[in-house]
């Protein structure tokens, strides 16, 4: 039990990332995270230590975070008055510009496209073990990401050069 509650606790720095890019909202994101804690624990005897418990927590995460997001479309999306903008508020620097328009490109992705990117670029996880996490087929997860990465391209501007084949 000891071990077990020592691996789970070395996984939550991940755990809160990966929540707060999907939520983009820190309080969600922390519920999500103690909603995962405690399903995880409650269902350790279903933990099959066969390998790390890392793609276990996030495949909880994930489930959790679909089965929420289904919920707040049936009852319509809260708006936080708080959350609101400052019409008074000077433009930010350039970067800070390009930074916002980026988080505005991977909000709109659907879902299944920000779940993918979010784990391989955001998590640095093999394709696989990504796969695995959101139990869909190697070659979906590379559609999906491939999609996401074109949708961010044409969002963003960025006009994707093609790739020059040197002539011998």
């Amino acid at each position: 039990m000891v071990d077990f509650l020592d691996e789970l606790e070395a996984c939550v720095p991940a755990l809160r990332r990966y929540a707060r890019a999907l939520t983009r909202n820190i309080d969600h994101a922390d519920d999500l995270v103690q909603d995962c804690l405690e399903r995880a624990i409650s269902r350790r005897d279903l933990f099959r230590p066969s390998g790390p418990m890392r793609p276990w927590l996030f495949t909880i995460l994930v489930n959790l975070h679909r089965n929420a997001r289904r919920s707040e479309q049936r009852r319509g999306t809260h708006l936080d008055a708080d959350s609101l903008p400052d019409l008074g508020t000077p433009a930010p620097q350039h970067s800070h510009l390009a930074l916002a328009e980026l988080s505005r490109a991977i909000d709109g992705l659907p879902l299944e496209q920000k779940e993918t990117l979010l784990l391989v670029t955001l998590e640095g996880m093999a394709y696989a073990e990504a796969a695995n996490i959101l139990d869909i087929p190697l070659g979906t997860l590379m559609s999906r990401l491939g999609r996401a990465r074109a949708s961010l391209r044409q969002s963003t501007g960025e006009v994707q050069q093609p790739h020059l084949r040197s002539v011998k």
